[in-house]
């Protein structure tokens, strides 16, 4: 009896220190959910107050009276303005090709590893063949 009575006295005795460790746990986690709670709530109102400024600094009435202190923008005049007449002529059709050229040759020196120039994709014609 004596040995059953130490066995139980034991399985109580770790019984209670593990009941006690779960306490002490379960303690330090809801300390840690407060703390996280009180933060997200600062957070929360940070963000409030963020964007509260952000509304007033976005206004439009304010940005208008920034922009007519601070730059030197006048309204347009209606003699700025050109008929399409006085546009220089387009460029002779080789300038247009040579440009075509240069901007092709230095996306083929850009392609990324694994992708295929253009050049060697067929084309579809308008009547569904290719070239």
């Amino acid at each position: 009896m004596r040995w059953l009575h130490l066995i139980v006295v034991a399985t109580l005795v770790t019984a209670a220190v593990d009941v006690y460790k779960i306490k002490f746990e379960s303690t330090v986690q809801a300390e840690r959910v407060a703390k996280l709670r009180a933060e997200i709530s600062r957070e929360r109102d940070t963000i409030a107050a963020l964007r509260a400024q952000w509304a007033k600094l976005d206004n439009p009435a304010r940005i208008q009276v920034l922009a007519q202190r601070h730059l030197p923008l006048k309204p347009i005049d209606p003699a700025q303005i050109d008929t399409l007449d006085h546009l220089p002529e387009r460029p002779p059709a080789p300038a247009i090709e040579e440009a075509a050229t240069a901007v092709a040759d230095s996306q083929e020196t850009e392609l990324p590893t694994g992708t295929t120039p253009l050049e060697s994709v067929p084309a579809v014609t308008g009547s569904g063949e290719t070239r």
